[in-house]
């Protein structure tokens, strides 16, 4: 039975609304985000079939993990590669990590709007047929072969016609991308010929299933992103990516869990998690924004294992702060505790002084691997290596940016950098923030465990 229609979930989709307002889709992606790394941002030329006559850019971090995986991160129309690369968050994650970012640059027109990628046209929406699909297997590959990549750890994420491209990809490549995070998408084959109408969940599978006649392998599991408030693609789009995605899988349409892991986000997970799909109340057509990344590289598994090829070794010993153990972690010179701000759980939290209070943001654990956790599984963690760099909570992974040495004299010192734990300017008051700095022993640099 068809399902009911969902009044005007068709509208303004065709070929008009393929894209972001040309100044939405800038403006998002055009702040830097901060990282330390000395990786930069690299254009590849001949990497292998290119019938859609794209771009490839890389970003490959300092560190890379022995068999990196793979990730296409791909803008939005009237977007530009390096804009995406600076202006989200997957190359810092990709310096934690130790995965591969391509970044293939669009060069398609439709209405008006250029730099879009191809999800209309006969040869893109088959498997083997050409356009712009073909030139981002082809820059896969060439990242596969280049740094002993991992094929069964290749993903696709992009923004509004990155994200229609990345369900494209996840329809006609199967066998190449094992997961997919569209943000403020719509669904595969929606702006070829059968149209972004309201269908039946088995008419959306279809579309897919017919990408690659004949393919019997696993399909890809999808993460798709949209904000209840998008003025250029429906949020209705959700669902219709819900409805092709869960029959591709043969999962019923009704979420096995739903969940808040933040204010104002919900998720829906179908089956086992084969499908999820995340509603952003009151967000435009401005997605990823801060932090959302961070929950695709997870998704991916990206985020696990062993990250990195040359850590810096962990020293054998760790002293300890006289007290430290678990507690509230005090300032010497301002009596105040080291405080993640409002409770916050969001990777990239920075943290700071406040009055001591015994709740659960200000209760920190040393452990035997050298990490400060709060909450059980956020650490206390380095943003940079050297003097100034911010110290934030972020998700535990290993890395030497969040082990520390507690010393004897009251200073807490980074395993990689060899600076401490020190509050801004000396300061005192509440809201000062913490950072890395050159250990000098003054009070500002001292701390005490507090049960």
């Amino acid at each position: 039975m068809k399902r009911r229609t969902r009044p005007n979930a068709g509208i303004g989709i065709g070929m008009v609304a393929l894209v972001a307002v040309a100044a939405t889709a800038l403006s998002i992606f055009l702040t830097p985000a901060p990282r330390a790394s000395a990786a930069a941002l690299t254009e590849v030329t001949n990497f292998g079939a290119n019938p859609g006559g794209l771009r490839m850019y890389l970003y490959v971090p300092d560190r890379v993990a022995s068999r990196p995986g793979v990730l296409v991160a791909m803008h939005g129309c009237n977007g530009w590669a390096p804009s995406f690369h600076q202006g989200t968050e997957f190359a810092s994650l990709a310096d934690r990590y130790g995965f591969i970012v391509i970044y293939p640059q669009a060069n398609k027109s439709a209405n008006g709007m250029s730099n879009c990628f191809d999800v209309w046209s006969n040869e893109a929406l088959r498997h083997g047929g050409g356009s712009d699909p073909v030139s981002i297997i082809s820059m896969a590959n060439y990242a596969l072969q280049r740094y002993n990549g991992d094929p069964q750890r290749v993903f696709a994420t992009g923004f509004s016609s990155g994200a229609m491209e990345t369900n494209n990809l996840l329809a006609t490549y199967p066998d190449v991308f094992k997961a997919g995070a569209p943000f403020s998408g719509v669904p595969y084959g929606c702006l070829g010929p059968a149209g972004c109408g309201d269908k039946t969940p088995q008419q959306w599978g279809d579309l897919v299933r017919n990408a690659y006649p004949g393919y019997t392998g696993p399909r890809p599991r999808v993460m798709a992103w949209h904000g209840t408030a998008d003025s250029v693609l429906p949020y209705t789009m959700l669902q219709e990516e819900v409805d092709q995605w869960t029959n591709v899988h043969g999962l019923s349409q009704t979420p096995a869990s739903t969940d808040s892991p933040q204010s104002g986000w919900t998720r829906r997970v179908f089956g086992s998690g084969q499908v999820e799909a995340y509603t952003i109340t009151g967000a435009d057509h401005d997605l990823p924004r801060t932090g959302m990344a961070a929950y695709a590289i997870r998704f991916f598994g990206l985020d696990g294992g062993s990250p990195t090829q040359t850590p810096t070794p962990t020293p054998t010993t760790t002293p300890t702060v006289p007290g430290g153990g678990a507690g509230q972690v005090k300032g010497a010179g301002s009596g105040r505790c080291l405080d993640v701000p409002n409770s916050a759980t969001t990777d990239g939290t920075l943290v700071q002084l406040w009055d001591c209070n015994g709740q659960g943001n200000q209760q920190w654990t040393s452990t035997s691997a050298g990490e400060i956790r709060v909450y059980g599984n956020k650490c206390l963690d380095a943003a940079g290596t050297g003097t100034g760099a911010k110290v934030q909570i972020y998700s535990c992974w290993g890395g030497d940016n969040q082990k520390w040495r507690l010393n004897s004299d009251g200073t807490i010192a980074g395993v990689q950098s060899g600076l401490c734990l020190d509050a801004i300017g000396a300061g005192t008051a509440n809201g000062t923030q913490i950072q890395l700095y050159t250990c000098w022993s003054g009070t500002n640099q001292k701390w005490t465990w507090a049960r």
